[in-house]
């Protein structure tokens, strides 16, 4: 993919999550997603860190960053008990 593709992507998720906490009733819509992302993005960050002591890690691609980012933790969560179970 270019790079104009995945900013689109990226800019169309940011304003799907956008709308989902407006809808939720978030005072800063925008700022909420961004932070459900980044906290997404960051607990992914932070299982791959600790695969040496858990032995259990999240290869990183575009489909697990991608959900990591879309759903935040409990993306990361649903990630990894899925790597658990298969």
């Amino acid at each position: 993919m270019s790079g104009w593709e995945m900013a689109g992507i990226f800019a169309g998720a940011v304003l799907v999550m956008a709308v989902i906490q407006k809808i939720s009733g978030a005072k800063t819509p925008f700022r909420a997603a961004l932070l459900s992302m980044l906290s997404g993005v960051l607990a992914l960050i932070a299982v791959n860190l600790c695969s040496g002591f858990t032995n259990v890690s999240i290869p990183v691609s575009m489909l697990s960053l991608g959900v990591s980012a879309f759903l935040g933790i409990s993306g990361v969560t649903m990630l990894l008990i899925l790597q658990m179970i298969l």
